[in-house]
């Protein structure tokens, strides 16, 4: 269609232009910004609509960079943006984390009066999420005068994406409850489970199970390996295993999420042997399922079995990243194999980072190796100055050594440099009602009560 257009002289022609570049974004691969692009620069004449069709394929596909440049020149040639160019202009500056040319568009938003457009706050909603500021994030979203369901989505989907489970819960409720107007979709569902599971919270999942099962929503992979993780987190195993029995679509993410379940319970042999039945079914592993296969090896001292994965991931042309090498050196530390443990980060095809070797100072610590420790740790305050696990692990191991002139340099290396130790939290749920209490982690219990 594209040599008959150039063929019979159609090329210049605004319309077919339009079309043709929207038939090569569609396409949705590496080359097809390529081809599009080609069309676009070789038009004499553009207008707003044919830039935004460019801006949104690069803020989709990438580069993401190129989005923002692409506005930049659309805005050089005189035209100006709309309320459909910004939010593409936005959703790019958010996959790269770019603050600052964020605000700059947020400030031209509020100059040219598109601030209150419903498409605009929902982008910088999404925007400022994605860059980790919540709170301006959440007071975009106050602002917005008639919001939508994807105004929603996009705000409790930023409270989860950054930690705030128990705020995620809170709007979700509220959406409920205030603004019958707005039902709750799959995206909905899909992030306050998200929540559920990073907090633990046994009653908000119910009622969302209840939710999907009554209202007959589809329940696919992302729903099930939600509610899978939801009843893993808050130790109802059967009701998991039930879940993905009835899951009609099981897909890796869904498998994944069910050996986790076994494998964070103690039930290693279980994870395996679901493993095995996976691959029966012709299907094939990725990095994420042989991580929880590594995690479940791990917490029940299978080495043998830890190792052999391990090779195995190889036979699938499974990549293997940090978190994977750091599965395998704790599994070996713990199991009391120092010594294979440090030769097998010698043996790392890339160089170890700060998840590597703080399992191997967790080794050392769990192994009371003191001389071992301190190596580990100076290697891991090069490697991230910023963590506070090598400072207080060897405080711990000089106490305990009775060296307490060594303990009180290294926390008061620690005040002095201000870096901030992570912050151990226990909850409850009472008549639904999460109670917290913020412990140091030297005196977190750490358990959750349901």
């Amino acid at each position: 269609m594209h040599a008959q257009i150039i063929v019979g002289g159609h090329e210049q022609n605004p319309f077919s232009a339009s079309k043709l570049v929207g038939k090569y974004i569609e396409q949705s691969n590496d080359s097809s910004m390529e081809d599009a692009r080609k069309v676009f620069d070789s038009l004499l004449e553009r207008d707003v609509f044919l830039w935004n069709m460019v801006i949104q394929g690069y803020a989709n596909l990438g580069p993401f960079g190129v989005a923002v440049d692409m506005y930049c020149r659309m805005r050089s040639s005189g035209l100006s943006a709309n309320n459909y160019t910004y939010p593409f202009v936005l959703k790019a500056s958010g996959a790269k984390k770019d603050r600052k040319n964020g605000r700059v568009v947020h400030g031209l938003l509020v100059k040219s009066g598109l601030y209150s457009d419903l498409f605009v706050g929902n982008a910088l909603v999404a925007f400022y999420s994605k860059c980790k500021e919540v709170e301006v994030s959440r007071k975009v979203f106050d602002d917005i005068p008639h919001k939508d369901i994807i105004s929603w989505n996009s705000m409790i989907s930023g409270y989860t994406a950054n930690g705030y489970e128990d705020e995620a819960l809170v709007l979700f409720s509220t959406m409920l409850r205030d603004h019958r107007t707005c039902f709750p979709d799959h995206t909905t569902l899909a992030s306050a489970l998200r929540a559920c599971v990073q907090a633990s919270a046994i009653q908000a999942g119910f009622w969302i199970h209840s939710c999907i099962m009554k209202s007959g929503m589809e329940e696919d992979a992302a729903l099930s390996s939600g509610l899978i993780s939801m009843y893993a987190n808050c130790g109802r195993v059967s009701i998991a295993r039930e879940v993905f029995v009835q899951s009609r679509y099981k897909s890796v993410e869904v498998w994944s999420a069910m050996i986790r379940c076994y494998g964070m319970h103690g039930h290693a042999d279980e994870a395996v042997q679901m493993f095995s039945q996976f691959l029966d079914f012709g299907l094939y592993p990725d990095g994420v399922m042989f991580l929880c296969l590594l995690s479940a090896c791990n917490h029940a001292g299978m080495v043998e079995k830890g190792c052999e994965l391990f090779r195995r991931m190889d036979d699938y042309g499974v990549r293997k990243n940090q978190k994977h090498y750091a599965c395998m050196v704790d599994l070996l530390g713990r199991a009391g194999y120092i010594e294979e443990a440090i030769e097998f980060i010698r043996d790392m095809p890339v160089q170890p980072g700060r998840d590597v070797y703080g399992a191997l100072l967790g080794a050392c610590k769990m192994q009371n190796n003191i001389e071992l420790a301190e190596e580990i740790a100076e290697r891991l305050l090069v490697v991230d100055p910023d963590d506070a696990q090598g400072y207080i692990t060897l405080a711990n191991l000089y106490e305990e050594k009775g060296r307490w002139e060594e303990a009180a340099r290294m926390r008061k290396e620690l005040r002095e440099k201000k870096i901030r130790k992570l912050t151990g939290i226990s909850s409850i749920e009472v008549d639904c009602i999460r109670l917290e209490e913020r412990m140091s982690p030297t005196l977190m219990t750490g358990f959750a009560i349901h």
